[in-house]
């Protein structure tokens, strides 16, 4: 696969146009942090507001990314990717023509929606590739399409600068002149013009395979009583995560006390409403009217725990991406450009850290130990970097030396969360093909779950050395736990390594000429 994958033919050309897909979704979704300096001096912003329209920005990425999962299960990942991505450019030319701060939180939140494109390339790769090499191919889709983050911070200044010939160009106190208006449109314009492209190059399946689809796409179906109820309670945090965001943004202001406990009314009742769903896709087995045959069962239990690998290894890099460049300022005096560099080096380890936890997944022969190997070293990772505080003043290195040392246990523990990610990701498509959809939503909204767990943890603790340390504590205990669960309760999915996924039909050669 390693060889054939350039050749940009078959389901390599599918590969690469869908991680294409999920790159600019991520260029448009992380486009606020390179000019936020920027529309923070033109609009006269307070540090509290800008920091609001932050958290707008992935505010509603965890419901949307079970919405999303539910209707690619429903419509196919070609319709649902190339939908988003035209859908981009109208929250990024409506927050490019704001006018005042209520117009950038609106839509900023309109924007947030745009982050769930990644869980519609799971299932686009997992069609086109079998089993045995799923690790890979969906880390090359994660990996490299996750670079779109960083793409964005190190290209969106520069793109800004040189639009400012055009009208609306602003002047940064003690910077560059910036038209970040027009630099954000333009990724949403971009997105828009390849989300007709994608359209009209790719297929949700290869010739003769048919896209199988559940009975209902309203709520996850479960096949035993006992996942159902085990669904219900991992529902939870997801609610729990937003009414968790409605209270911060009243600690800044954004909402009053009245405005939260609306807000956490309607999200109860859209738990109660998205349970009602669950339970009127699986009411006959409830019921005690429909039971599955063993070989369509599956056990929602492995869900959770990749949920919960997905706390500890996204939503961890979610947080620590947020928070590095102002460890490293802090800790080794930098200036904040260097601190900035420094703390890069983290994100950059995507490029080959996912796809190489994928291989890793695909070669070991065993799905279940890659996974629990990969979040042991990371939860071990994490510690040792709540350590590099104490070896700054016991080893007596040099500062240049020291930062060194830092950034090769920073790198060294990023390969080991992104390759978890990874490895994450080679089984979510194994676990029931005709629900990987809503399999993936779950399992990419709980990354949030973590994210704005382990942020909110990182805003209460004590600034310097000692909030520092604590944080990553808490990262690398929670990576230990997990990594026991995944040891001890994760099975290995039925056919991991097969030439054909678990349950594929072949289409009659009369349906394939229709088909295509």
């Amino acid at each position: 696969m390693l060889t054939e994958m350039w050749s940009f033919k078959g389901r390599y050309k599918i590969l690469h146009l869908t991680w294409f897909a999920f790159f600019l979704s991520f260029v448009v979704w992380f486009n606020l942090a390179p000019l936020a300096t920027a529309i923070k001096e033109d609009f006269g912003l307070e540090v509290g507001q800008i920091r609001t329209i932050a958290i707008c920005n992935v505010a509603l990425t965890v419901p949307a990314r079970i919405i999303i999962g539910m209707l690619l299960d429903k419509y196919g990942p070609r319709l649902t990717y190339s939908f988003l991505l035209i859908y981009a450019a109208i929250p990024c030319i409506a927050f490019a023509s704001a006018q005042n701060f209520s117009q950038l939180v609106a839509s900023r939140l309109a924007l947030s929606i745009v982050g769930a494109g990644f869980v519609i390339g799971i299932r686009m790769t997992a069609e086109w590739f079998p089993p045995k090499e799923i690790g890979l191919a969906e880390g090359i889709y994660g990996g490299w399409g996750n670079f779109g983050s960083a793409f964005s911070a190190f290209t969106l200044v520069g793109v800004a600068t040189a639009l400012s010939f055009f009208p609306g160009a602003f002047q940064v106190a003690g910077g560059p002149l910036l038209n970040w208006r027009m630099a954000i449109a333009a990724t949403g314009v971009i997105a828009a013009i390849y989300g007709v492209f994608y359209y009209f190059n790719v297929q949700d399946t290869p010739p003769g395979k048919v896209y199988q689809r559940p009975p209902s796409a309203r709520g996850m179906e479960v096949t035993t009583v006992r996942s159902f109820w085990l669904l219900m309670l991992m529902n939870v945090p997801l609610t729990g995560v937003l009414m968790l965001l409605a209270w911060r943004l009243t600690k800044v202001g954004f909402f009053n006390v009245t405005a939260m406990y609306i807000a956490w009314a309607g999200l109860i009742g859209l738990y109660l409403f998205q349970s009602y769903n669950c339970w009127a896709v699986n009411k006959d087995l409830l019921a005690g009217r429909k039971r599955y045959p063993p070989e369509d069962r599956y056990k929602f239990k492995q869900v959770a725990i990749l949920e919960l690998t997905y706390i500890v290894n996204f939503g961890s890099e979610l947080a620590v991406v947020s928070m590095l460049p102002a460890f490293f300022e802090g800790t080794f005096g930098l200036t904040k450009a260097a601190a900035g560099i420094l703390a890069a080096s983290y994100a950059f380890m995507n490029l080959v850290a996912r796809p190489g936890g994928g291989l890793i997944s695909d070669r070991l022969g065993s799905r279940k130990v890659t996974m629990g190997v990969l979040t042991l070293c990371m939860g071990l990772g994490y510690l040792v970097m709540s350590s590099i505080p104490s070896l700054r003043d016991s080893l007596g290195l040099s500062g240049g030396l020291m930062v060194a040392l830092a950034v090769i246990l920073t790198m060294a523990c990023s390969f080991f969360v992104q390759a978890g990610e990874g490895s994450t990701f080679a089984i979510v498509p194994l676990v029931k093909r005709r629900i990987t959809g809503q399999v993936a939503g779950n399992v990419g909204a709980y990354g949030n779950v973590g994210a704005v767990l382990y942020l909110t943890l990182f805003s209460l603790l004590p600034a310097g050395d000692m909030g520092n340390r604590i944080f990553f504590q808490v990262l690398g205990i929670a990576a230990l736990i997990v990594a026991f669960l995944c040891f001890f309760f994760l099975e290995e999915p039925k056919g991991s390594f097969a030439e054909h996924h678990e349950g594929e039909q072949v289409a009659k050669p009369a349906e394939t000429f229709a088909r295509y």
